[in-house]
């Protein structure tokens, strides 16, 4: 806690709230009181008050307790008044208050940095006295891992290294030194060739995309020299820059030729052709799914006509970039002074009313641009209806001090920022609560002659209140079974086997089906049972065009995807009246998806712009870039090599631009005319 996070306004007195960390209302007037008892003067500008006086108010642990005579009340009666300076406050309410508004509400107040001791490095003087090649570790961990191999390098390749010993004079040029050495800059090499050679070693793992992170663990086996060993990998290419796949898929050929057997999940048609065997599931998903359609090599799925993989992987499919002349923006929305992570005196001009789609390799600083500055930029001027996952943004204060000035604004008056974090962290949250249909399926069974009959209202269809829910599982479905030695496990409810409701709520039928019958459809299925009642029809048609018709409707958040979890957001956002002028912001919002679902997905963003919205995805696939109406394309490399804008312009103006300005040329160019990139990245 600072003194300007604690007193925002020094021009203002105590008395007029100078100290926002305080509490409001009868407290706030208490604590000022006792100040005042105290002998500071409350009528004074904060700034004015002696500088001992302001230390002691805001960071002192004494909590002295003085007699208090209000003088607002009728009937001054005194009373014992205790001071709480106000990082006291601040600590009190974040360890002992079980108000989570109440914590919200002062977490602000704190901020986060670096130690002043060791500076963030977390060592010891002696420690960081230690240095190699002149600099000291915390030097070392704090460099891009291509740097780091750079500053390596020297005590790498000493052709004769003298004999190490113990004694201070023992220094870099030693055996040891150059075998150590050598085998950090083979394992630095590896994760430069996969493209991260923009992290650091201090890098924090949290912040690490899944991308990145599936990337390290990929870097690890391959230098562990292992054969006859079997990799699964789950989309790989997930997150990645045509350019990234690229190293990625030498490192998976690596891993093959070495004697071993890499079985990969993926939706990138780049790297299925590069496959050589192709298991082909379908036809479709969820319940219409699950049969082996192919299983052979990549050129005979060709010639399976109902694989819905065929067409994209032969280039025959139809493709989304086929449309008139792209949209002419309406207004501008102008960033300066772009001041975060890699972005340094960034200038970002955004096009209102198209669809944008922002560009680059992976750490170029796209998702730092619109997820973070622009998302905070724009959110704290206009209405924002983010959907919110009960986490505070730890970065958000940085992100707000990241821009020098913003115009534009007036062209948007509403901010959108759909994400892949999940719609919920249990599992009573589900795809029909998330959306709201649930509230129109429960009033068309309270509706029913039967439920009327018995008495039963709205609430009585809820799993989450008592009454028509299971008392054994508390609505769950499921109930923990606590095993001695071993991690608890989870088992379907004896009572209600699963059903959520108790007996007596489920003999309620509409048209044949019980509430836990409801749950149990996939949206396809529910579509067409729900269809007259207009509340869960609109719902269900918006979750159908995002190709989300295979999932159920009780299906919980725990077990959606972030594709998936994000394509809900958007279903919810369609679903609501058409308001226009609307910023919605999307971070690849492909991740996960088949190509096929691809076109469902562009379909419905270009919905929202021809309804007069502005639409920005940071997106690598190629196939949204090219259909979009405006590219901005960040570069040219990643982390401190990133951060600059390299090209803007329509799909087929960044196309014709040399690889050498844009990597995403070449790429998108290949995509447009329907053929294979010709260029690698460098």
């Amino acid at each position: 806690m600072t003194e300007q996070t604690l007193v925002p306004d020094p021009s203002l007195t105590i008395r007029e709230g100078a100290i926002a960390a305080w509490p409001g209302a009868w407290q706030g007037k208490n604590l000022r009181d006792v100040t005042s008892e105290l002998g500071y003067d409350i009528d004074v500008p904060w700034r004015d008050l002696p500088e001992p006086a302001r230390t002691w108010l805001l960071f002192t642990d004494e909590q002295p307790v003085v007699e208090v005579t209000p003088q607002r009340d009728r009937v001054a009666k005194p009373y014992k008044g205790r001071f709480w300076s106000a990082k006291s406050y601040v600590m009190h309410t974040l360890h002992d208050s079980k108000s989570a508004q109440m914590r919200d509400r002062v977490l602000p107040f704190m901020v986060s940095g670096p130690c002043g001791l060791c500076g963030g490095s977390g060592l010891r003087p002696e420690a960081l006295a230690v240095t190699f090649g002149g600099r000291t570790i915390a030097d070392a961990n704090a460099l891009p891992l291509a740097d780091l191999a750079a500053h390596l390098e020297p005590a790498a390749t000493i052709e004769q290294p003298s004999a190490a010993h113990r004694s201070s004079t023992s220094g870099e040029g030693t055996e040891v030194s150059a075998t150590i050495s050598r085998d950090l800059v083979q394992r630095l090499d590896v994760l430069v060739d996969l493209g991260l050679g923009y992290l650091s070693l201090d890098r924090a793992t949290p912040t690490l995309s899944p991308g990145e992170m599936q990337r390290l663990r990929i870097a690890t086996q391959l230098r562990s020299g292992l054969f006859g060993v079997v990799y699964v990998l789950d989309e790989p290419s997930a997150g990645l820059h045509p350019a990234d796949v690229e190293p990625l898929l030498a490192v998976l050929e690596a891993l093959k030729d070495a004697g071993n057997t890499v079985f990969v999940v993926e939706h990138n048609m780049d790297v299925v052709r590069r496959s050589d065997w192709i298991v082909d599931v379908g036809p479709l998903a969820g319940e219409g799914g699950g049969t082996i359609i192919y299983s052979g090599p990549a050129d005979g799925l060709a010639e399976v006509p109902g694989s819905l993989t065929a067409p994209f992987l032969s280039r025959t499919a139809p493709s989304a970039a086929v449309r008139v002349e792209p949209r002419t923006p309406s207004a501008w929305l102008r960033l300066k002074g772009i001041h975060r992570h890699n972005l340094a005196g960034l200038d970002a001009d955004i096009p209102v009313g198209v669809l944008t789609a922002v560009t680059g390799v992976s750490g170029s600083g796209k998702s730092t641009l619109v997820s973070a500055v622009l998302a905070d930029a724009v959110g704290r001027h206009v209405r924002n209806d983010t959907p919110t996952d009960g986490e505070a943004d730890d970065d958000a204060g940085a992100a707000s001090a990241a821009v020098g000035d913003i115009r534009g604004l007036e062209s948007i008056d509403r901010l959108v920022s759909v994400n892949q974090k999940p719609i919920g962290r249990t599992p009573r949250s589900n795809l029909a609560t998330y959306t709201g249909l649930f509230d129109a399926v429960r009033k068309a069974f309270a509706a029913t002659p039967e439920a009327k009959a018995k008495g039963f209202g709205a609430g009585r269809f809820s799993f989450n209140v008592q009454g028509g829910r299971c008392e054994t599982c508390q609505g769950e479905g499921f109930v923990s079974v606590e095993l001695l030695f071993l991690p608890g496990s989870y088992g379907p409810c004896p009572t209600c086997h699963g059903a959520r409701y108790n007996e007596e709520t489920l003999a309620v039928t509409l048209e044949g089906r019980s509430i836990a019958d409801v749950l149990g459809m996939t949206v396809d299925d529910a579509a067409v049972f729900l269809g007259a009642i207009p509340g869960a029809a609109r719902s269900l048609a918006t979750l159908r065009e995002v190709g989300l018709g295979y999932l159920r409707l009780g299906q919980p958040a725990t077990e959606l995807s972030g594709g998936e979890a994000q394509r809900i957001k958007l279903a919810t956002e369609l679903q609501r009246a058409r308001r226009g002028h609307t910023l919605y912001l999307l971070d690849e919002p492909t991740t996960g998806l088949h190509p096929a679902d691809v076109l469902l997905l562009l379909a419905q963003l270009r919905t929202l712009v021809d309804a007069g919205n502005t639409v920005v995805v940071v997106e690598h696939t190629m196939a949204v870039v090219a259909a979009a109406d405006w590219v901005i394309d960040l570069g040219p490399g990643g982390g401190s090599a990133g951060g600059r804008i390299v090209a803007t312009g329509t799909p087929r103006e960044v196309a014709a631009l040399d690889p050498g300005t844009s990597i995403t040329a070449p790429y998108l160019a290949a995509h447009l005319e329907g053929r294979r990139p010709a260029v690698a990245r460098p």
